[in-house]
Formats: structure tokens, sequence, C-alpha cells
């Protein structure tokens, strides 16, 4: 799903007007008839609910779905801020009003918690800087206890960059129009959002088909659309690839366990985990289905396997729990010397990158990274801003032709050409050690199946978050442990 700026939303509406074609306000109402059937989902009928109304399109919805709602039996009341500036659609709304909806102007008006706040200030046209009565708004609404929805975003919320949590509507729910925006899984304030449901309000497809942007939102659906057929009947374990996981070290043993674990749950044919030998009997015991290289060392110096037989791989993953010695920069040199196909590099092997430079010229074209920010700031420095991050990301992808993994909430996934991939799946409970490993197995794993790197990056993170997500609801956020989400992993 493609993740538009303001300007290109503000496009597509004037597009479905000119092409459908439709008039402005009758586009509006069924906008008001699509919001309202969402909101209708999640609160009870005859819930009283309070509308604040800005003076432009997002307050011009707002008073048609007040209108919709009070015929559905719910008991709907308007403040309006702005009385005496509203925009055409505002005031044709306005006066379409029934007499049971009361219209009122004190901002200061709620008196009672069961109230359900409905914010129809500012929409995505807004830019520049809230003014001051905006300000008083947004910050009575967020003092009060009350359940708040924001119609397509909350209220001060600049689509993009540059919001500041504390002056943006805290809603517990977000019904947005047609798109995610980019704001909602950024951290300056996604989180202001709440739920979020997407709403169609029937714009024109045309217009999303040819509009182009380097964001997109990574959901269920795209993920099915590129996502291998079924298995032919008469294939065999070789028809799937092999990985080989180096990773693991003395006291970090457990990454090699946790990646292993993942990686055959991507559904590859083999894999193979080369590890220090005084764990591979242990690794053996869990994952009698893994095959094991060991090392008479406490962490790997030596190249597992010959260096002509490691293009007997599908794929290689290297660096969860590797260590960062000094020696292992060699090690890393020559597999990317003698293993020209893409690699996935985590962990300790980012760091090493980021150590010796070197290395980076070496890496091969489409390889996977999977930095935390920790790790992405030795690569690409300290950014003083999400915009800054994302541009580091960007070029840093562009620079080596790689896929950078940038984890976090809503993980994003860039690719050589820049496009960015933002994860819907997830949740802050996978904030825990191990969850890295379990991700770098799997993508590992479907890179051995077949699965280009682009795809095997957005694939791994949207299943991986998806069974963070089935984890949280089964066992508890707080208690499942990284090693939970392995056996949650259903492809």
């Amino acid at each position: 799903m493609k993740i538009f700026t303001d300007r290109q939303h503000s496009e597509w509406d004037r597009y479905t007007v000119e092409h459908e074609p439709i008039a402005s306000i009758d586009l509006m109402e069924r906008a008001a008839h699509r919001l309202a059937d969402a909101l209708c989902r999640y609160v009870p009928q005859g819930a009283k609910l309070t509308f604040f109304v800005g003076k432009g399109n997002n307050g011009g919805d707002g008073l048609a779905m007040a209108r919709l709602l009070s015929r559905r039996g719910y008991v709907c009341r308007v403040v309006l801020l702005m009385p005496d500036s509203l925009n055409d659609n505002c005031r044709i709304n306005l006066g379409r009003l029934p007499q049971s909806v009361a219209v009122g102007y004190d901002l200061y008006s709620i008196g009672c918690n069961d109230e359900i706040l409905v914010d129809a200030i500012l929409g995505s046209g807004f830019v520049g800087e809230p003014s001051r009565e905006i300000l008083e708004a947004v910050h009575y609404i967020n003092s009060l206890p009350n359940y708040t929805v924001s119609i397509d975003l909350p209220s001060a919320m600049h689509t993009e960059f540059g919001n500041r949590y504390a002056d943006v509507v805290h809603a517990d729910l977000t019904l947005t129009i047609e798109s995610p925006k980019l704001a909602f899984v950024l951290p300056e304030a996604g989180d202001a959002c709440g739920t979020i449901e997407i709403v169609s309000i029937g714009l024109n497809d045309s217009f999303a088909d040819i509009a182009t942007t380097p964001y997109h939102y990574t959901d269920e659906a795209y993920i099915e659309s590129i996502s291998a057929p079924r298995r032919d009947k008469f294939s065999h374990k070789g028809d799937y690839g092999h990985t080989l996981l180096v990773c693991g070290s003395k006291g970090m043993a457990g990454a090699a366990f946790l990646a292993t674990g993942a990686a055959l749950r991507s559904g590859c044919g083999y894999v193979t985990t080369a590890l220090p030998d005084s764990y591979t009997a242990a690794l053996a015991a869990v994952y009698p289905s893994a095959l094991t290289i060991g090392q008479e060392a406490d962490f790997f110096f030596h190249i597992p396997d010959r260096l002509d037989r490691l293009d007997r791989y599908t794929s290689i993953a290297i660096g969860c729990g590797l260590g960062r010695r000094p020696e292992l920069a060699a090690t890393v040199e020559r597999i990317f010397e003698a293993y020209r196909k893409p690699i996935v590099v985590d962990a300790d092997a980012i760091n090493l990158l980021a150590e010796y430079p070197a290395l980076q010229r070496l890496l091969p074209k489409d390889s996977i990274l999977t930095p935390h920010d920790g790790e992405l700031a030795r690569l690409v420095g300290r950014w003083t801003s999400q915009r800054e991050k994302i541009e580091s990301v960007v070029r840093l992808a562009k620079e080596l032709l790689v896929v950078v993994v940038s984890k976090g909430a809503h993980t994003m996934v860039c690719l050589p050409d820049g496009t960015l991939w933002f994860n819907s799946t997830g949740n802050p409970f996978m904030a825990k050690a191990g969850s890295g490993d379990v991700l770098t197995g799997l993508l590992a794993g479907l890179m051995a199946r077949g699965y280009t790197p682009q795809d095997a990056a957005r694939i791994g993170v949207y299943h991986h978050g998806l069974a963070g997500d089935i984890a949280a609801a089964g066992i508890s956020g707080e208690s499942f442990c990284s090693n939970d989400l392995i056996p949650l992993i259903k492809l």
C-alpha cells in the first residue's frame, strides 16, 4: 500500500472530482457515510458524541458525520472552534444539521467522562504551525479522560515530519482516509494515533495506480501478493535451499539457537549452523533437524567449511552473537570475497562493517543489513530528526546497493532504489534480547528458498512482527520471550 504526502492526498481528491466526476460536497458526503460506518464499529449506538469542528474540509466531514450519526441513534452535538471562517463545504453541512444536533461555541463544555470526543479540527491539509486557538483546543482535549476519535489524522499533526507529540491530539482511534500517513509510522508522534483504521471513501483508483511515492506500508494483502505459491507435489528438500548461519560465541550462543530455530521455520530445505564446538551438541538436541559445523574455539575465526564449497549454500547469514574480536574482521572479509551472493549481515557483523569501513566495499550486492538504531548510528552517524534518519538510511542503501532493515516500531525496509516499506505488524513487547536473532534466521531461510532479498526482507519482517502480535495476545506482552516467537512463525 502506498503512503502519500499531504499534497498527493489533495491531488487525489481533485482527481476524483474531475474524473468521476463528482461535486466536492458530494464526495464529502460519501466520505462521511464511510467514516460514520467505521465509527459505529467502535462506539455503541446511543453514545453521546461531541464533535470539535474546524473551519476546513476536516470540519465539514465532522459536521456531515454528526448529522448522519444522529439519525442512527447517537446523541450528537457540535462545538465550532472558528465559526466565522468556515469554508463552503463546512457552511453547507452546518446548514444541513437537524435541530436534534446542538451547536455550541464553548471549547470547555465537556461535562462528563462518558462523552465520546470526535476530533474534526484539522486534516491532512494542515501546514505550518498551529495557531494559539488550535493549540488550546488540542491541549484541552488531551487533558480529558474521554475516549477520543480523530478523523483522518490527529489534529495539528503534519502528515510527514516535524511533529511534536505534546502538541497534537492524542487519539484512542484514528479513522484515516484511504491510506496511512507517514507520520503514523514515525516515533515523533505516531503513538498519538491510537488504533488506526484505514477507511476507503471511494477515491479514484487510477490516481493511486499512477502516483509515485517512495513510501509504502506493508500489509497482509501485499505480503500475500509476493509470497510463493504452494509447493509442487513432487518437489524435494533440495528444491528449497540450504542456509548457513555463522553465529554464536562463548556467552552468546543463544543467538545461534534463536537464528537456527527461525531459519527452520522459514521452510528452507536445510539449515547449517556454524558455532563453537562446545555448543553443537546442545544445538542438535534442541533442533535435531539442523546441521552443525563446530570449531574448537570460543568464537569463529576460521572460515566454516572450505572456501570453494561456500557456493553450495543458497544463503548465508553472519553476525548473531558473533562477538567483535579483531580476528573476526578477517573472517568476514574472506566470506564476503568468497561468497558473492547476497548475505544477511546482522549485529556484530554490522559493528565490524562500521569499525572496518573497507569491508563495506566487499559487501555483496543486494545483501541485507539488519541494524537496530545503535548499530545504524555506528554506520551512518547520529541523526537529529526522523527525516535525517530516513535520508541516512536511503543514502546507505543506495551507496552500498543493499537492503537495509532498520529495526524498531514499524520496522523500515529500505531497498537499493531508495523506496521505503514500513511494516504493519509487531509491538513494543518485542523489544527484548534475541528478537533480532530470530529475524536474521528467518530472513536467511527465506533467501535460501529463493526469495529475492527485497521480498525476503518484507515477508520476513512482516511475519516476525505477526509472531510477536500472536505472542503478546496468547502469552502476554510482558512475559513472552524471543524464543516464544519461533513456533509462532506461520508462513
